[in-house]
């Protein structure tokens, strides 16, 4: 028999007795997925803030709304400790693309020294963050004292707990990588790639997000004016 089954088989026909493939398949199905439920996810995460800031720039319009930002006595027209924070989460950004690029080459201890210091940066920025409440607590800047306030606290709370979010989330990632062994197949790798993938991907966008309201954050009344105009407000 062993004859006959050596004369029926097919040598132009790639063939493979591990048969990889069907869960590489698998795992890139898994990621997919993932990765379309992270979309769907930020895209109403983009609405919620595009609704913040239109409310905003409408709110601005209103003679009791007082910049944080304009003329030298205000809080923010100097705000070199936000752009000191911007930088924190611009290095946690760029630590969650190397940590990915490691995990790609499955590079155990590499991955784990990227995933840690993502993860002490944008716990670093959010504790800045709330040095800066502190800071304008301080200088009379309270909650419902003034409008401009209270969108201040709003923007940066919210955009905090989704940072607190993805905390939670890599903690978790960092946790499986520290389990795994160096000798790990390719598929185990690929499992933890496409998670720092979706992780690091939400980093960026974070860190997009940010951007924008920072630019907005530290913009003078006039320019409140010019954008609520083009708004129709």
């Amino acid at each position: 028999m062993s004859f006959f089954a050596t004369l029926s088989e097919k040598p132009w026909l790639a063939t493979d007795t591990a048969q990889p493939q069907p869960a590489m398949n698998a795992i890139s199905l898994l990621n997919n997925q993932k990765r379309i439920a992270l979309k769907f996810f930020l895209a109403v995460v983009t609405v919620i803030f595009s609704l913040f800031i239109i409310t905003f720039l409408e709110r601005s319009q209103f003679p009791d709304f007082q910049a944080l930002a304009g003329q030298p006595w205000q809080p923010l027209s100097d705000p070199w400790r936000l752009w000191l924070n911007t930088g924190v989460l611009v290095a946690a950004s760029v630590a969650m693309q190397l940590a990915l690029y490691y995990a790609r080459t499955g590079r155990k201890r590499a991955v784990l020294a990227a995933t840690g210091v993502a993860l002490t940066l944008t716990v670093q920025f959010i504790v800045a963050q709330l040095w800066v409440w502190s800071l304008l607590n301080d200088l009379g800047y309270y909650l419902a004292s003034n409008p401009a306030n209270s969108y201040f606290y709003l923007f940066t709370a919210v955009h905090g707990a989704h940072l607190i979010g993805g905390l939670l989330v890599l903690a978790w990632v960092f946790i499986r990588v520290s389990r795994k062994s160096l000798s790990d197949t390719q598929q185990s790798w690929a499992r933890v790639s496409g998670n720092l993938s979706l992780c690091a991907n939400y980093w960026h966008y974070l860190l997009g997000i940010w951007l924008v309201l920072f630019a907005l954050l530290t913009s003078s009344a006039e320019t409140y004016q010019l954008l609520a105009a083009l708004c129709g407000f």
